[in-house]
């Protein structure tokens, strides 16, 4: 993994969520990216968080049981990632919401190789 870690986290939507989550968190200047948008749609798992960490963005997703156990599963093969931001359904508004709030409190250092629930940023 780069040691450069940037100050900010950069954040990547896997399919499940909102497709217009990532462009209304750009539009408060985070750097954001949807699976939807870089034609990511269809892939594992394992292949999402891949591809999160190749890009050294955080995976956000509403599929929780499936990333925790992924993490774990990382974690225990020595892989490192960006972290993972898990959550229930939340509407788009909620959504978002909770994420400004996350991407203002945590940096990317903190957030390395980590798992962070969303309802902790209500």
């Amino acid at each position: 993994m780069n040691s450069d870690v940037p100050l900010f986290i950069r954040l990547y939507l896997d399919e499940d969520v909102h497709k217009r989550g990532a462009s209304a968190l750009r539009l408060r200047n985070f750097d954001v990216v949807s699976a939807h948008e870089v034609g990511s749609w269809g892939l594992t798992d394992e292949e999402q968080l891949t591809y999160a960490a190749a890009e050294g963005r955080a995976l956000f997703t509403f599929n929780t049981p499936d990333y925790v156990q992924l993490h774990l599963d990382w974690l225990q093969r020595g892989k490192e990632h960006y972290g993972i931001i898990v959550s229930d359904q939340l509407p788009i508004g909620e959504t978002v919401r909770r994420l400004l709030n996350l991407l203002n409190q945590v940096n990317a250092d903190q957030m390395r190789n980590q798992v962070r629930w969303l309802q902790a940023f209500k």
